[in-house]
Protein backbone atom coordinates (compact mmCIF):
# COMPACT_ATOMS: atom_id res chain seq x y z
CA UNK A 1 0.00 0.00 0.00
CA UNK A 2 1.56 3.34 -1.05
CA UNK A 3 2.42 5.86 1.65
CA UNK A 4 0.18 8.59 2.95
CA UNK A 5 2.10 11.86 2.98
CA UNK A 6 1.07 15.00 4.84
CA UNK A 7 2.09 18.26 3.12
CA UNK A 8 2.13 21.35 5.34
CA UNK A 9 2.53 24.66 3.52
CA UNK A 10 0.72 27.99 3.65
CA UNK A 11 1.64 28.72 0.02
CA UNK A 12 -1.14 27.26 -2.14
CA UNK A 13 1.05 26.93 -5.22
CA UNK A 14 3.74 24.99 -3.33
CA UNK A 15 1.14 22.76 -1.70
CA UNK A 16 -0.52 22.10 -5.07
CA UNK A 17 2.77 21.29 -6.82
CA UNK A 18 3.96 18.85 -4.15
CA UNK A 19 0.51 17.26 -3.98
CA UNK A 20 0.37 16.91 -7.77
CA UNK A 21 3.84 15.32 -8.00
CA UNK A 22 3.17 12.87 -5.17
CA UNK A 23 -0.29 11.84 -6.33
CA UNK A 24 0.95 11.42 -9.92
CA UNK A 25 3.54 9.03 -8.46
CA UNK A 26 0.87 6.97 -6.71
CA UNK A 27 0.94 8.41 -3.19
CA UNK A 28 -2.02 9.54 -1.10
CA UNK A 29 -1.67 13.09 0.22
CA UNK A 30 -3.15 15.11 3.02
CA UNK A 31 -2.78 18.88 3.17
CA UNK A 32 -2.59 21.53 5.87
CA UNK A 33 -2.00 25.29 5.64
CA UNK A 34 -0.35 25.74 9.04
CA UNK A 35 1.24 23.79 11.86
CA UNK A 36 -1.89 23.79 14.02
CA UNK A 37 -3.95 22.10 11.30
CA UNK A 38 -1.03 19.75 10.65
CA UNK A 39 -0.82 18.71 14.32
CA UNK A 40 -4.49 17.76 14.32
CA UNK A 41 -4.05 15.76 11.10
CA UNK A 42 -0.87 13.98 12.15
CA UNK A 43 -2.45 12.96 15.46
CA UNK A 44 -5.59 11.66 13.74
CA UNK A 45 -4.12 10.15 10.56
CA UNK A 46 -0.56 9.04 11.49
CA UNK A 47 0.85 9.62 7.99
CA UNK A 48 3.95 7.77 6.77
CA UNK A 49 5.84 10.99 6.07
CA UNK A 50 5.39 14.73 6.65
CA UNK A 51 6.68 17.46 4.31
CA UNK A 52 6.62 20.76 6.16
CA UNK A 53 7.38 24.38 5.40
CA UNK A 54 9.13 26.31 8.17
CA UNK A 55 7.64 29.81 8.01
CA UNK A 56 3.87 29.53 8.45
CA UNK A 57 1.16 31.33 10.40
CA UNK A 58 -0.35 30.10 13.68
CA UNK A 59 2.20 27.33 14.44
CA UNK A 60 5.46 27.43 12.47
CA UNK A 61 7.43 24.42 11.28
CA UNK A 62 9.87 24.49 14.20
CA UNK A 63 7.09 24.38 16.82
CA UNK A 64 5.29 21.70 14.81
CA UNK A 65 8.43 19.52 14.68
CA UNK A 66 9.11 19.93 18.40
CA UNK A 67 5.56 18.83 19.26
CA UNK A 68 5.62 15.83 16.92
CA UNK A 69 9.05 14.70 18.15
CA UNK A 70 7.98 15.05 21.79
CA UNK A 71 4.97 12.76 21.29
CA UNK A 72 6.01 9.09 21.62
CA UNK A 73 3.12 8.00 19.38
CA UNK A 74 4.30 10.29 16.55
CA UNK A 75 8.07 10.59 16.95
CA UNK A 76 8.72 7.75 14.48
CA UNK A 77 7.14 9.69 11.58
CA UNK A 78 9.87 11.19 9.36
CA UNK A 79 9.63 14.99 9.12
CA UNK A 80 11.13 16.60 6.02
CA UNK A 81 11.49 20.38 5.80
CA UNK A 82 10.66 21.96 2.45
CA UNK A 83 11.47 25.64 2.76
CA UNK A 84 12.75 28.74 1.02
CA UNK A 85 15.04 29.42 3.99
CA UNK A 86 18.51 29.07 2.53
CA UNK A 87 20.66 31.20 4.83
CA UNK A 88 23.84 29.89 6.37
CA UNK A 89 22.90 27.89 9.45
CA UNK A 90 19.28 27.26 8.40
CA UNK A 91 19.98 23.61 7.58
CA UNK A 92 21.58 23.03 10.99
CA UNK A 93 18.67 24.72 12.78
CA UNK A 94 16.12 22.69 10.79
CA UNK A 95 17.82 19.37 11.55
CA UNK A 96 18.24 20.30 15.23
CA UNK A 97 14.47 20.92 15.46
CA UNK A 98 13.78 17.29 14.58
CA UNK A 99 13.53 17.28 10.81
CA UNK A 100 15.40 14.41 9.17
CA UNK A 101 16.11 16.20 5.90
CA UNK A 102 15.92 19.61 4.27
CA UNK A 103 14.72 20.39 0.74
CA UNK A 104 15.12 23.92 -0.62
CA UNK A 105 12.39 25.74 -2.52
CA UNK A 106 11.83 25.95 -5.32
CA UNK A 107 11.78 22.17 -5.51
CA UNK A 108 13.07 20.31 -8.55
CA UNK A 109 9.94 18.57 -9.92
CA UNK A 110 11.99 16.02 -11.87
CA UNK A 111 13.81 14.68 -8.80
CA UNK A 112 11.61 15.65 -5.84
CA UNK A 113 9.64 12.41 -5.39
CA UNK A 114 12.64 10.13 -5.87
CA UNK A 115 14.70 12.18 -3.41
CA UNK A 116 12.11 11.95 -0.63
CA UNK A 117 11.34 8.25 -1.13
CA UNK A 118 14.49 7.31 0.79
CA UNK A 119 12.62 8.36 3.94
CA UNK A 120 9.81 5.87 3.32
CA UNK A 121 9.86 2.18 4.20
CA UNK A 122 10.28 0.07 1.04
CA UNK A 123 6.78 -1.39 1.44
CA UNK A 124 5.25 2.12 1.41
CA UNK A 125 6.95 3.26 -1.81
CA UNK A 126 4.66 3.56 -4.81
CA UNK A 127 5.10 1.03 -7.59
CA UNK A 128 6.51 2.54 -10.75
Amino acid sequence: MPARILIVDDNRESLYLMRYLLEASGYTTLGAADGQQALALVRREHPDLVLCDIHMPVVDGFAFARQVCADAALAHIPLIAVTASAMVGDRTQVLAAGFRAYFSKPIEPESFVVALEQWLPAAARAAR
